[in-house]
């Protein structure tokens, strides 16, 4: 099933009279339960592109259908329901309250998704156990790890059952071995749970080790798609 579809789709940006074209004519379909990264060097407009998809801004010209819907022409509120209900963004400076504890971020999440105050603490506590944090649920973001405050991340981008997982470069900030038992994590949200996973990344060996299929993007434009049996190969 196709779930995004992304036709012509371009983002220019306009400062005084410079024009800088961040993405040209992009043309993409990622189907449900899928794994795609999203690769190129800084100022290739991964993250652009990553964010039309998210609600967080919207195209100069072309289409996002996403589950049917397109997100160019959908109003500011349908947008706020889109990233409240549709995707869960991930980020790499993560992004919590820092005077609010693990669970508390969650619990946010979850209010801000309409979720009843009498189940948000069970469903944030479930969440944060899923991803290995179950004994850390109480402690403030300064009282974690690098890879621990992005478990938390993660958990907070679950909380309201998105369809999918938006990670913006997730391990950018993170040691080696910790950026290796994030992607493991997201893998497993993947196969395991069904969870799409678009990734931007400006790492493509990592990339190609977790992805069913890259796309390789140079100067705003699909420069190479890569897909998983090819990227063994690289």
């Amino acid at each position: 099933m196709k779930l995004i579809q992304i036709s012509n789709l371009s983002r220019i940006y306009q400062k005084g009279k410079i024009i800088i074209p961040a993405l040209q004519n992009i043309d993409l379909e990622i189907e449900a339960g899928q794994f795609v990264s999203i690769v190129g060097k800084s100022g290739s407009g991964k993250s652009t592109l990553l964010n039309l998809i998210g609600g967080l801004d919207r195209a100069t010209a072309g289409k996002i259908l996403f589950n049917g819907n397109d997100l160019h022409t959908m109003s500011r509120s349908g947008l706020a329901q889109h990233r409240k209900k549709s995707v869960g963004m991930i980020f790499q400076s993560f992004n919590l309250i820092q005077s609010r504890s693990a669970l508390e971020n969650v619990d946010l999440a979850l209010t801000f998704g309409g979720v009843p105050r009498n189940r948000r603490k069970a469903i944030a506590t479930g969440l944060l156990q899923k991803v290995g944090l179950g004994d850390r649920i109480n402690h403030l973001p300064d009282e974690l790890s690098g890879g621990e405050t992005q478990r938390v991340a993660i958990a907070r981008a679950l909380a309201n059952k998105p369809t999918v997982l938006l990670a913006d470069e997730p391990t950018g900030n993170l040691d080696s071995e910790t950026s290796k038992e994030i992607m493991e994590l997201l893998v497993d949200l993947n196969k395991n749970q069904g969870i799409t996973i678009i990734l931007v990344s400006h790492d493509q060996e990592s990339a190609r080790q977790v992805s069913d299929w890259i796309v390789k993007l140079k100067d705003g434009s699909v420069d190479e798609i890569i897909l998983r049996e090819e990227a063994q190969c690289v």
